[in-house]
């Protein structure tokens, strides 16, 4: 059985084989720049969605100095919802 599929493929590999490939080295360049190009464009793998790239603006309010005049609005607008909830009748 091994004996025919070698000679099988031996016999369909031989001449019309070396002919086209002598047709198709200058093309063969051009399609695997053209393979490459569409495989690394439609690639879906997109690192840089995935990895962090530092602390997120939650980490920043929870954690960040504010200066005396940020400060006194925030003072100011907590006052001013702490005198809207107490005008709201219950």
């Amino acid at each position: 059985m091994a004996g025919i599929l070698a000679s099988i493929v031996s016999a369909s590999i031989s001449s019309p084989a070396s002919g086209r490939d002598a047709q198709d080295k200058p093309y063969a360049a051009i399609r695997g720049f053209w393979r490459q190009f569409f495989a690394r464009a439609f690639d879906p793998y997109r690192p840089e969605l995935h990895y962090m790239r530092g602390p997120g603006p939650a980490c920043r309010a929870k954690h960040a100095v504010l200066s005396p005049a940020v400060q006194s609005m925030v003072a100011e607008i907590r006052a001013a919802k702490a005198l809207g909830k107490a005008r709201q009748p219950a």
